[in-house]
């Protein structure tokens, strides 16, 4: 059988993207691997990044051509296509990830050495057909990755936190800490930016909620998102964003720069880890002391993970109102306990008391979200902190979401409710010309059984119309 059936016939059997990769015979991977090293020869490699796409798929093209009659290869055009498309993603793109990258229901990828890859659709896991030539073809995209950001990974520094140029945040491990082969983690960030109305179109959140939030952002209220890893903290920290006023500087300060507010006055700080000696490390806290130096209205946090809490609970109690941040966190009073444990680590010895003086004065509302059983993403409780009795922070939630059990198809059933507190800091909102209807802390919405699962809330970051 020709070398062309051998294609044909695996392509037929494994049909190619959206849903797979195909697993790629080892024919096919050597031509692939032998017309890459005649490119790698004949090409400036350190020019590529200035030549034009378009003007390097030609280049490519003409030099498969030659090689494929020079080998007396048969492809048909379809074949050619599919061999100089995935040429282009090895010298250029990420290799048999740029696939997956395009297809915008994909919210996570997850490389499990060079054999295994998932990937996230619609809150859930899946196993793809997708793989790597071996750990030495992963670990190059690896680097490639990092590299890009001014980051590095060997094995003096195993570990890295990147990001694509979409926004993209990129985990990767690899040996002698993953003991299988290299690791990596790609959470995707799509190119159309999440509205508050899609909020709502996924029932994330009540109205009413939604309404409160948007007072509380006008109002300068110091807010904590508070949940577990892929609930869609910085999510919901995006479409809080939206609601401050455009007149206002913004600071943002992160690890691996994720946030995409919509404003136009926003300085983006990202953190730098050591070099090769050790030396010119800047981490979260330092950005946040020098963010007080540069006349912010509101400073935000993408997470708070360490002794930065200190500065950024200082700053809360002098002036810089309005300022937010994420935390990872089962619960507000979860989140409670991680600050104060966060503020010991800083070295400084504060007192317990005043410590929770400290956080009562400086964060006013606390927002637990979730992800559920089904994939869904929602608010799961409003906390707010009204003070200090007895040496203890005292809370009360204003809204909850309150599970009822699951139905036939899997898909958790609840309603979102008020608890009939009326908020102490109604007070603010009030000084600030924010009149919210009575109903809002009254009220109660069951959350609709019959939508399709597919109107999950992070489905539309990634580019997909909000389901009606």
């Amino acid at each position: 059988m020709k070398l062309s059936d051998r294609l044909k016939k695996i392509g037929e059997e494994h049909p190619l993207y959206p849903q797979e990769t195909v697993t790629l015979s080892s024919a096919y991977q050597e031509i692939k691997s032998r017309v890459h090293a005649k490119l790698v020869e004949q090409l400036d490699l350190e020019k590529l990044a200035t030549i034009e796409k378009d003007r390097l798929a030609r280049e490519i093209r003409g030099i498969l051509g030659d090689f494929l009659q020079t080998e007396k290869i048969l492809l048909n055009q379809k074949e050619r296509e599919r061999l100089l498309d995935e040429i282009l993603h090895e010298i250029v793109g990420l290799g048999p990830l740029e696939p997956l990258l395009q297809d915008e229901n994909i919210s996570d990828i997850l490389v499990n050495t060079y054999e295994h890859v998932y990937v996230e659709r619609k809150g859930l896991l899946e196993v793809t057909g997708v793989k790597f030539k071996d750990n030495d073809h992963l670990r190059q995209i690896i680097e490639r990755i990092v590299s890009r950001v001014g980051r590095r990974i060997d094995e003096s520094s195993p570990m890295v936190d990147a990001r694509l140029p979409d926004g993209s945040r990129v985990n990767a491990i690899i040996p002698p800490l993953a003991l299988d082969g290299p690791i990596l983690s790609i959470r995707r960030f799509g190119t159309h930016p999440l509205r508050a109305n899609d909020l709502l179109a996924y029932d994330s959140i009540a109205p009413e909620i939604l309404e409160f939030l948007k007072g509380a952002i006008k109002a300068r209220l110091n807010i904590l998102i508070a949940g577990g890893a892929g609930s869609g903290k910085t999510t919901l920290l995006n479409v809080l964003s939206t609601f401050i006023p455009e007149r206002e500087r913004v600071v943002t300060i992160e690890d691996s720069a994720e946030l995409r507010l919509q404003q136009m006055h926003v300085v983006r700080l990202e953190t730098r880890p050591p070099n090769l000696e050790g030396k010119g490390e800047v981490t979260q806290r330092d950005l946040v002391r020098n963010a007080l130096r540069m006349r912010p209205d509101r400073i935000i946090v993408g997470e708070v993970r360490g002794a930065e809490v200190l500065d950024m609970l200082q700053a809360m109690n002098t002036g810089h109102d309005g300022s937010l941040a994420t935390i990872h966190a089962n619960s507000p009073r979860d989140a409670l306990s991680r600050l104060e444990m966060m503020v010991n680590l800083s070295g400084i010895a504060i007192p317990e008391r005043s410590l929770r003086q400290q956080i009562a004065g400086a964060i006013t509302l606390i927002i637990h979200q979730s992800r559920l059983s089904d994939g869904k993403r929602r608010i799961m409780k409003v906390t707010e902190i009204v003070g200090m009795e007895q040496g203890t922070l005292e809370m009360q939630e204003i809204f909850i979401f309150q599970r009822q059990g699951i139905d036939a198809r899997g898909m958790v059933t609840g309603e979102f409710r008020s608890t009939g507190i009326r908020p102490k800091c109604m007070e603010r909102l009030e000084q600030f010309g924010i009149a919210l209807s009575s109903e809002t802390f009254n009220f109660t919405q069951k959350v609709p059984t019959q939508k399709d699962e597919t109107g999950d809330l992070r489905s539309h970051i990634l580019g997909r119309p909000p389901l009606r």
